[in-house]
């Protein structure tokens, strides 16, 4: 390894499709994106992005939160395997509704998809945006990561 370069952590990302949706980003897209959240900030991670219907998002969204409709993402964070320092988790990510919000939102499906996965990634990590201060620190972050994945400020105000 060159001086000054830094040992990467072991990442796996797994791909699920459990729904019609068709252009859907690749495994390693997915694993670009889980690993650029990642970057100094876990131990090996093991994640699952399980990409669903409407019917499935709505049903975990109403199980796991309490809210009766589906949403864009949603991150399961698991105990790692005992003696293994490993961040294990799932994403689940609602392909019907990442399209709608990034038609809505006038961004590039692909830019839309990163986000959430970088959004979900990082909510595995213990971030989250319960209140304005958590809020401002998470949103940061992605944009952040984002940016060095070339990809723009989901939150800029156009």
């Amino acid at each position: 390894m060159s001086p000054g370069a830094r040992a990467i952590a072991p990442i796996t990302v797994r791909r699920q499709s459990a729904c019609a949706a068709c252009d859907l980003p690749s495994q390693p897209r997915l694993r670009r994106w889980v690993a650029a959240a990642l970057d100094g900030r876990a131990p090996p991670a093991d994640i699952t992005v399980r990409v669903v219907d409407e019917t499935e998002s709505r049903s975990l969204n109403r199980d796991y939160r309490g809210v009766d409709r589906p949403t864009n993402v949603l991150s399961f964070g698991y105990d790692p395997p005992p003696g293994r320092p490993t961040l294990v988790g799932d994403l689940v990510i609602c392909a019907a509704v990442v399209a709608r919000e990034a038609a809505a939102q006038g961004k590039a499906a692909e830019a839309h998809w990163a986000h959430l996965v970088v959004h979900g990634t990082l909510h595995l990590l213990g971030y989250d945006h319960q209140n304005e201060d958590d809020a401002r620190v998470m949103e940061t972050l992605e944009a952040q990561i984002l940016a060095k994945l070339g990809i723009p400020d989901p939150y800029a105000v156009a």
